[in-house]
Protein backbone atom coordinates (compact mmCIF):
# COMPACT_ATOMS: atom_id res chain seq x y z
CA UNK A 1 0.00 0.00 0.00
CA UNK A 2 3.07 2.26 0.16
CA UNK A 3 5.25 3.28 -2.77
CA UNK A 4 8.84 4.27 -2.02
CA UNK A 5 10.33 6.94 -4.23
CA UNK A 6 13.89 7.15 -5.59
CA UNK A 7 16.22 9.83 -4.31
CA UNK A 8 14.56 13.17 -5.05
CA UNK A 9 16.18 16.52 -5.77
CA UNK A 10 14.33 19.77 -4.94
CA UNK A 11 14.02 22.56 -7.47
CA UNK A 12 12.00 25.65 -8.32
CA UNK A 13 9.80 26.05 -11.38
CA UNK A 14 11.02 28.93 -13.56
CA UNK A 15 8.58 28.49 -16.43
CA UNK A 16 6.78 25.77 -18.30
CA UNK A 17 6.43 25.36 -22.02
CA UNK A 18 5.04 23.01 -24.64
CA UNK A 19 3.01 20.18 -23.09
CA UNK A 20 5.57 18.12 -21.25
CA UNK A 21 8.55 20.27 -20.37
CA UNK A 22 9.50 22.83 -17.74
CA UNK A 23 12.56 24.91 -16.86
CA UNK A 24 13.60 24.16 -13.29
CA UNK A 25 16.31 25.74 -11.12
CA UNK A 26 17.91 23.27 -8.71
CA UNK A 27 18.99 24.32 -5.22
CA UNK A 28 22.64 24.39 -6.33
CA UNK A 29 21.82 27.07 -8.92
CA UNK A 30 21.77 24.86 -12.00
CA UNK A 31 18.94 25.31 -14.46
CA UNK A 32 17.62 22.12 -16.05
CA UNK A 33 14.79 21.05 -18.32
CA UNK A 34 12.50 18.54 -16.63
CA UNK A 35 10.00 16.15 -18.13
CA UNK A 36 6.48 15.89 -16.69
CA UNK A 37 4.72 12.68 -17.75
CA UNK A 38 1.24 13.84 -16.76
CA UNK A 39 -0.09 16.53 -19.09
CA UNK A 40 -3.02 17.15 -16.75
CA UNK A 41 -0.72 18.32 -13.98
CA UNK A 42 1.25 20.48 -16.38
CA UNK A 43 -1.95 22.22 -17.48
CA UNK A 44 -2.88 22.75 -13.85
CA UNK A 45 0.34 24.37 -12.68
CA UNK A 46 0.80 27.91 -13.96
CA UNK A 47 2.84 29.41 -11.16
CA UNK A 48 6.59 30.07 -11.64
CA UNK A 49 8.48 29.63 -8.41
CA UNK A 50 6.49 26.70 -7.03
CA UNK A 51 8.51 23.88 -5.44
CA UNK A 52 9.08 20.74 -7.46
CA UNK A 53 10.79 17.48 -6.61
CA UNK A 54 12.61 15.60 -9.34
CA UNK A 55 14.29 12.27 -9.87
CA UNK A 56 17.07 11.57 -12.33
CA UNK A 57 16.01 9.56 -15.35
CA UNK A 58 16.45 5.79 -15.18
CA UNK A 59 16.70 5.64 -18.97
CA UNK A 60 20.21 6.50 -20.22
CA UNK A 61 18.88 6.98 -23.78
CA UNK A 62 16.39 9.60 -22.66
CA UNK A 63 17.19 13.08 -23.88
CA UNK A 64 15.94 14.72 -20.67
CA UNK A 65 17.79 13.90 -17.49
CA UNK A 66 15.11 14.82 -14.93
CA UNK A 67 11.51 13.76 -14.31
CA UNK A 68 8.93 15.53 -12.13
CA UNK A 69 7.71 13.51 -9.17
CA UNK A 70 5.92 16.02 -6.91
CA UNK A 71 4.66 19.59 -7.09
CA UNK A 72 4.27 21.77 -4.00
CA UNK A 73 2.38 25.06 -3.76
CA UNK A 74 1.82 27.17 -0.62
CA UNK A 75 -1.80 27.45 0.46
CA UNK A 76 -3.75 29.71 2.79
CA UNK A 77 -3.19 29.09 6.49
CA UNK A 78 0.37 27.91 6.00
CA UNK A 79 -0.60 24.60 4.37
CA UNK A 80 1.27 23.13 1.42
CA UNK A 81 -0.69 21.54 -1.41
CA UNK A 82 1.14 18.64 -2.96
CA UNK A 83 0.44 16.36 -5.92
CA UNK A 84 2.15 13.37 -7.45
CA UNK A 85 2.41 14.26 -11.12
CA UNK A 86 2.71 10.73 -12.45
CA UNK A 87 -0.67 8.99 -12.64
CA UNK A 88 1.06 5.66 -13.19
CA UNK A 89 2.24 5.89 -9.60
CA UNK A 90 -1.36 6.17 -8.41
CA UNK A 91 -2.13 2.96 -10.31
CA UNK A 92 0.75 1.16 -8.62
CA UNK A 93 -0.35 2.36 -5.18
CA UNK A 94 -3.89 1.14 -5.88
CA UNK A 95 -2.59 -2.20 -7.17
CA UNK A 96 -0.61 -2.77 -3.97
CA UNK A 97 -3.65 -1.85 -1.87
CA UNK A 98 -5.91 -4.20 -3.84
CA UNK A 99 -3.43 -7.07 -3.48
CA UNK A 100 -3.20 -6.44 0.27
CA UNK A 101 -6.98 -6.24 0.66
CA UNK A 102 -6.54 -2.74 2.07
CA UNK A 103 -9.42 -1.19 0.10
CA UNK A 104 -12.40 -2.42 2.08
CA UNK A 105 -15.05 -1.92 -0.64
CA UNK A 106 -12.94 -3.97 -3.07
CA UNK A 107 -11.49 -6.61 -0.77
CA UNK A 108 -12.06 -10.34 -1.07
CA UNK A 109 -11.54 -11.00 -4.78
CA UNK A 110 -9.30 -13.90 -5.78
CA UNK A 111 -7.82 -12.59 -9.03
CA UNK A 112 -6.41 -9.18 -10.01
CA UNK A 113 -5.65 -8.24 -13.60
CA UNK A 114 -4.10 -5.05 -14.92
CA UNK A 115 -5.29 -3.14 -17.99
CA UNK A 116 -8.39 -4.88 -19.28
CA UNK A 117 -9.84 -3.94 -22.66
CA UNK A 118 -13.58 -3.30 -22.43
CA UNK A 119 -15.48 -2.14 -25.52
CA UNK A 120 -13.52 0.86 -26.87
CA UNK A 121 -11.58 1.65 -23.69
CA UNK A 122 -8.84 0.06 -21.60
CA UNK A 123 -9.67 0.05 -17.89
CA UNK A 124 -6.98 -0.10 -15.22
CA UNK A 125 -8.02 -3.23 -13.26
CA UNK A 126 -10.38 -6.17 -13.20
CA UNK A 127 -11.05 -8.19 -10.06
CA UNK A 128 -12.54 -11.66 -10.46
CA UNK A 129 -13.86 -14.29 -8.11
CA UNK A 130 -16.02 -17.39 -8.58
CA UNK A 131 -18.41 -16.28 -5.84
CA UNK A 132 -18.32 -12.49 -6.09
CA UNK A 133 -18.15 -12.18 -9.86
CA UNK A 134 -16.14 -9.43 -11.53
CA UNK A 135 -15.38 -5.81 -10.71
CA UNK A 136 -13.94 -3.39 -13.26
CA UNK A 137 -11.97 -0.44 -11.89
CA UNK A 138 -10.75 2.78 -13.48
CA UNK A 139 -8.34 4.90 -11.40
CA UNK A 140 -8.30 8.68 -11.73
CA UNK A 141 -5.96 11.03 -9.93
CA UNK A 142 -7.14 14.40 -8.61
CA UNK A 143 -4.35 16.96 -8.97
CA UNK A 144 -3.79 20.64 -8.34
CA UNK A 145 -5.75 23.40 -10.00
CA UNK A 146 -3.37 26.36 -10.10
CA UNK A 147 -2.94 27.86 -6.60
CA UNK A 148 -6.44 27.59 -5.14
CA UNK A 149 -6.15 24.04 -3.81
CA UNK A 150 -9.20 22.85 -5.72
CA UNK A 151 -9.32 19.55 -7.54
CA UNK A 152 -8.41 19.08 -11.16
CA UNK A 153 -9.58 15.92 -12.91
CA UNK A 154 -7.20 14.61 -15.59
CA UNK A 155 -8.92 13.35 -18.75
CA UNK A 156 -12.23 14.67 -17.42
CA UNK A 157 -13.42 16.03 -20.73
CA UNK A 158 -10.96 14.31 -23.08
CA UNK A 159 -11.94 11.60 -25.53
CA UNK A 160 -9.99 9.09 -23.44
CA UNK A 161 -11.74 10.07 -20.23
CA UNK A 162 -15.14 9.99 -21.90
CA UNK A 163 -14.50 6.47 -23.19
CA UNK A 164 -13.62 5.24 -19.72
CA UNK A 165 -16.74 6.70 -18.15
CA UNK A 166 -18.92 5.37 -20.98
CA UNK A 167 -17.45 1.86 -20.65
CA UNK A 168 -18.07 1.85 -16.90
CA UNK A 169 -21.69 2.90 -17.47
CA UNK A 170 -22.21 0.13 -20.04
CA UNK A 171 -20.77 -2.45 -17.65
CA UNK A 172 -22.97 -1.24 -14.79
CA UNK A 173 -26.07 -1.34 -16.99
CA UNK A 174 -25.16 -4.93 -17.94
CA UNK A 175 -25.13 -5.92 -14.28
CA UNK A 176 -21.34 -5.92 -13.82
CA UNK A 177 -19.69 -4.12 -10.93
CA UNK A 178 -18.06 -0.96 -12.28
CA UNK A 179 -15.97 1.31 -10.05
CA UNK A 180 -14.44 4.74 -10.63
CA UNK A 181 -11.74 5.26 -7.98
CA UNK A 182 -10.32 8.74 -7.41
CA UNK A 183 -6.92 9.10 -5.76
CA UNK A 184 -6.81 12.54 -4.14
CA UNK A 185 -3.08 13.11 -4.35
CA UNK A 186 -2.67 16.37 -2.48
CA UNK A 187 -3.59 17.99 0.79
CA UNK A 188 -6.52 20.35 0.97
CA UNK A 189 -9.40 18.40 -0.63
CA UNK A 190 -11.85 16.80 1.79
CA UNK A 191 -14.64 16.07 -0.67
CA UNK A 192 -14.30 15.03 -4.30
CA UNK A 193 -17.76 16.40 -5.10
CA UNK A 194 -16.77 19.83 -3.83
CA UNK A 195 -13.90 19.86 -6.31
CA UNK A 196 -16.03 18.72 -9.23
CA UNK A 197 -17.35 22.25 -9.74
CA UNK A 198 -14.10 22.94 -11.59
CA UNK A 199 -15.72 21.21 -14.56
CA UNK A 200 -19.51 21.29 -14.42
CA UNK A 201 -19.88 19.03 -17.46
CA UNK A 202 -17.74 16.33 -15.87
CA UNK A 203 -19.55 16.69 -12.55
CA UNK A 204 -22.85 16.08 -14.36
CA UNK A 205 -21.37 13.09 -16.18
CA UNK A 206 -20.22 11.62 -12.86
CA UNK A 207 -23.71 12.03 -11.45
CA UNK A 208 -25.23 10.28 -14.45
CA UNK A 209 -22.69 7.46 -14.18
CA UNK A 210 -23.49 6.99 -10.49
CA UNK A 211 -27.20 6.92 -11.29
CA UNK A 212 -26.48 4.17 -13.84
CA UNK A 213 -24.87 2.04 -11.13
CA UNK A 214 -21.20 3.03 -11.36
CA UNK A 215 -19.64 3.15 -7.88
CA UNK A 216 -17.66 6.35 -7.33
CA UNK A 217 -15.04 5.99 -4.59
CA UNK A 218 -12.27 8.29 -3.39
CA UNK A 219 -9.19 7.75 -1.23
CA UNK A 220 -6.66 10.26 0.00
CA UNK A 221 -2.95 9.88 -0.60
CA UNK A 222 -0.53 10.62 2.22
CA UNK A 223 3.09 11.61 1.66
CA UNK A 224 5.80 10.58 4.14
CA UNK A 225 8.71 12.99 4.48
CA UNK A 226 12.26 12.76 5.73
CA UNK A 227 12.93 16.32 6.83
CA UNK A 228 11.71 18.23 3.75
CA UNK A 229 12.16 15.48 1.21
CA UNK A 230 9.15 13.29 0.24
CA UNK A 231 10.17 9.63 0.53
CA UNK A 232 7.00 7.59 0.05
CA UNK A 233 3.31 7.87 -0.71
CA UNK A 234 0.39 5.65 0.25
CA UNK A 235 -3.39 5.48 0.21
CA UNK A 236 -5.02 6.59 3.43
CA UNK A 237 -8.61 7.14 4.46
CA UNK A 238 -11.70 6.93 2.32
CA UNK A 239 -13.07 10.35 1.36
CA UNK A 240 -16.74 11.29 1.08
CA UNK A 241 -18.19 11.59 -2.41
CA UNK A 242 -21.48 13.44 -2.89
CA UNK A 243 -22.77 13.59 -6.45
Amino acid sequence: MMLVYPALVPGTLIKRYKRFLADVRLDDGREVVAHCPNTGSMKAVNVPGCRVWLSSSDNPKRKLAWTWEFIELPQAGGHVALASVHTGRANRIVEAALEAGALAPLAGYATLRREVKVADARLDFMLDDSERGRAYIEVKQVTLKETDGHGYFPDSVSVRGTKHLHSLRVLAEQGERAVLLFCVAHEGIADVAAAAHIDATYAAALGEAAASGVEVLAYGIDVTREQERPTSVRLTRSLPVRL
